[in-house]
């Protein structure tokens, strides 16, 4: 059995090897040392011991990010096309404040870790808003209230729920 990092691997050793013989036989100009930009956010995570399905995750924002902006290359790209992506993601795609914050790391990431670049605060962007959550307590009155309606049988099993929580 193969795991799925190993078959990553070698997928993008075979990958490679497919470049090289392309660009040695196809053109005649030197071959770059420089790894793509997805290889070199792939070896970042690897070396500060990311996850892999926070590597698989990172990636995948970070594709989509590009295609958003139509294939630009990220170190094009600045504050306004961030802000435009993260926005479109709550706005347009409705996507929940997790995802969101989610496609925000992954950002924050290629620019910090791989492309060298800090970013500063990104004021007007539109965050996706958590749901108010209410919790969803009795007072001891409404309690009083519960336990006095119920049969004698059931009386018991829930005065212990309630002491235990």
């Amino acid at each position: 059995m193969i795991f799925p990092y190993v078959l990553d691997q070698l997928t993008d050793l075979a990958v490679i090897i497919s470049d090289l013989f392309r660009s040695t036989s196809m053109t005649n100009r030197p071959i770059e040392n420089k790894p793509r930009l997805l290889d070199q956010v792939r070896g970042k995570l690897r070396l500060k011991h990311y996850s892999y399905r926070t590597e698989q995750s990172y990636v995948a924002w970070i594709k989509r990010f590009i295609f958003f902006h139509n294939k630009q290359h990220p170190d094009t790209m600045g504050e306004k096309e961030i802000e435009a992506f993260l926005t479109h993601l709550a706005v347009k795609r409705n996507v929940a404040a997790s995802t969101q914050n989610q496609a925000l790391c992954a950002i924050l990431f290629l620019y910090k870790e791989v492309l060298g670049r800090g970013l500063p605060w990104l004021d007007s962007l539109q965050r996706a808003k958590r749901p108010a959550r209410l919790p969803v307590v009795l007072t001891a009155l409404e309690v009083q209230k519960l336990l006095n309606q119920l049969q004698e049988r059931s009386w018991p099993a829930c005065c212990m729920v309630r002491v235990c929580g």
